[in-house]
């Protein structure tokens, strides 16, 4: 089973996919940027690697299940296998994941990422490739100057020509513009006249209306942007998780599940990305490296 293809499925969809007791390879959106040469660069996805997001969280071994129609605890058993080869390999070797990248350990012997430049994760971005503009060399500009300078010429003529039909049209637009004028001060005078009989005037309802109770929905914000904490197969975990992080003080809620079965409990869900993505570096940092962003 090669795990790298699951993995690269996922990134196109999440922003996060973490492989248990190894890393989590996360995805940093990038905008359009101009190269060298004058060369265009689309935006994109790019991957990255962080070797303390270690927590399993159900994605990839869901999604294994999914896939080879297996059960979880054996997607889970692979994906594990898998994890000790690469362990292993480590030790001499570079670690060649096939549309993502490369490992290696360094002399700390941490795991350093190298990521594979050519695949683009961003799916609003598919079918966009590089292109190079042309560049205009100074004799093509010459060139056009001396093109420019024959046609300027003919066009003097042309220009006194439309200067004459301007001041002819200007004249017809002044003369119908004081006719127009004329009769709006005609209409606002009778308008005038029929607010003063309006407010002159007495309504008198024998009979009122009856009372109509009419019940307003409140349409709830959304909030797209999720931090999650953890996915739980029961219901009394998920529970449990929420109980403890509100302790902590989060406005933490059961989000619902996830499309293999798993409750999906978040610290905190925002309107903003920006929100999000800020206590979402902060848990990091401090609580739970093991967090990550979830986007509906």
């Amino acid at each position: 089973m090669k795990l790298a293809n699951y993995i690269n499925d996922l990134l196109y969809r999440y922003d996060c996919v973490i492989v248990p007791d190894f890393g989590g390879f996360i995805t940093n959106s990038l905008g359009a940027v101009v190269g060298n040469n004058h060369t265009f660069y689309p935006p994109k996805k790019e991957v990255g690697f962080n070797s303390h997001l270690s927590h399993n969280d159900g994605l990839l071994a869901n999604h294994i299940a999914s896939s080879e129609n297996i059960s979880f605890e054996k997607a889970t058993t692979a994906i594990s296998l898998s994890v000790i080869k690469w362990k292993k390999k480590l030790q001499s070797e570079k670690v060649v994941l096939e549309n993502l990248g490369s490992l290696s350990l360094n002399n700390e012997n941490k795991i350093i990422f190298t990521p594979e430049h050519k695949i683009n994760f961003l799916i609003s971005s598919f079918g966009l490739t590089s292109f190079e503009s042309n560049s205009i060399l100074r004799n093509q500009v010459k060139s056009l100057d001396i093109h420019t300078e024959k046609n300027l010429k003919t066009s003097v003529f042309i220009r006194y020509a439309a200067s004459i039909a301007v001041i002819c049209a200007l004249g017809y637009a002044t003369f119908s513009g004081l006719e127009k004028y004329k009769t709006s001060k005609i209409i606002i005078a009778k308008r005038e006249a029929l607010e003063k009989k309006i407010q002159s005037a007495t309504f008198i309802i024998t009979e009122p209306l009856p009372t109509i109770n009419l019940s307003v929905v409140k349409k709830e914000i959304t909030t797209p942007y999720h931090v999650i904490a953890g996915a739980f197969q029961f219901e009394k975990n998920a529970d449990k998780k929420v109980k403890q992080l509100i302790k902590k003080g989060f406005e933490a809620k059961i989000i619902g599940k996830n499309k293999w079965g798993l409750i999906q409990v978040a610290f905190q869900s925002f309107e903003e990305r920006t929100d999000a993505e800020k206590l979402l570096f902060g848990l990091r940092k401090s609580i739970a490296k093991d967090a990550w962003l979830l986007v509906r």
